[in-house]
């Protein structure tokens, strides 16, 4: 795949950051206080890690023109990697032993409120 333009990587760079505020803000308005924003480790990034009580949202923000585009662009590979670095922040966590896991996804589409999508997917522990 050819390299992109760097005003075009710019461009998906803020749409990235714009999707991520937008995502954090609907699940502040649900009730979840939003730990980290692209959070890294060295297994990958993770968008946003939110808390309500004892559960542990890890979630993947996806900017498309429709839900199912945007629940078809995280593939098995980014589970895989999220799910591994979902780990390792869940193992630096004092009250890890209390903590329930959930992976879910925010879609932000076009001209609408950020749609939740809860157990976007299902970790393999």
């Amino acid at each position: 795949m050819a390299e992109r333009p760097a005003a075009s990587r710019l461009k998906a760079y803020r749409r990235g950051h714009r999707g991520e505020w937008l995502a954090a803000l609907a699940l502040m308005l649900k009730g979840y206080r939003i730990l980290a924003r692209r959070h890294r480790t060295r297994f990958g990034e993770i968008d946003l890690i939110a808390r309500r009580g004892d559960l542990v949202l890890f979630v993947e923000v996806k900017a498309r023109r429709s839900l199912m585009e945007a629940m078809e662009a995280i593939a098995y590979e980014s589970e895989r990697r999220i799910e591994a670095a979902a780990d390792l922040w869940l193992s630096h966590q004092p009250d890890y032993g209390r903590l329930s896991a959930r992976f879910d996804m925010v879609a932000v589409l076009p001209w609408r409120w950020p749609v939740h999508v809860e157990n976007a997917f299902y970790g393999m522990n």
